[in-house]
């Protein structure tokens, strides 16, 4: 079913793409067409709140952009606070006076999982904060490998897809003019 939701709501495309990590892929997840799509996104993070509904979960942080949305509502999902993850002077960081209270149990949301440095940049800022990561839970999950963050990883969807570095490109992939999609500066 969610795969269906996916590819019918155009957020899976396939094509040559130069990621956000700076490698290369033959698929991509475009969020916004889910971001766009309360049904789509609502489906995605009932699969999330699902798998964490028993874990006692305080605090539900999401990074800016898309991680906002889905902080909101999987913990709209959970019945508890939302918190978000921004930028300041070029590192992640609490804004707008957000505090989290000691020893706060978070479960840490992010829309595509590649290299997770997205993630790992906002467990840092939780703990810093006095916060106890227990979780890490994405929309889609396109690593290659497993990632530790500390705490568990969870997702809705995992897509199996390909990443190449710029130099290890396989020749079908090569011929396809890139396209870089996303938001995150490089």
């Amino acid at each position: 079913m969610l795969e269906a939701l996916l590819e019918s709501s155009g957020a899976i495309l396939r094509g040559h793409f130069l990621l956000t990590s700076g490698r290369h892929s033959d698929t991509y997840f475009e969020k916004f067409r889910v971001l766009e799509r309360p049904d789509v996104l609502a489906a995605l993070c009932k699969e999330i709140a699902e798998q964490h509904a028993d874990t006692g979960i305080d605090i539900v942080a999401g990074p800016t952009t898309g991680g906002i949305i889905i902080a909101f509502e999987v913990a709209r999902q959970l019945g508890c606070s939302a918190i978000y993850v921004e930028a300041e002077n070029g590192k992640k960081a609490l804004r707008r006076g957000a505090t989290i209270p000691a020893g706060a149990r978070v479960l840490i949301v992010d829309d595509v999982l590649t290299t997770g440095t997205s993630v790992l940049e906002v467990v840092e800022v939780i703990r810093e904060a006095g916060g106890v990561p227990v979780g890490v839970a994405v929309l889609i999950d396109r690593s290659a490998s497993e990632i530790n963050f500390g705490c568990p990883l969870t997702r809705a969807y995992k897509v199996e897809a390909q990443s190449y570095a710029p130099d290890e490109l396989p020749p079908s992939l090569a011929a396809i003019p890139v396209t870089k999609p996303g938001t995150r500066a490089t």
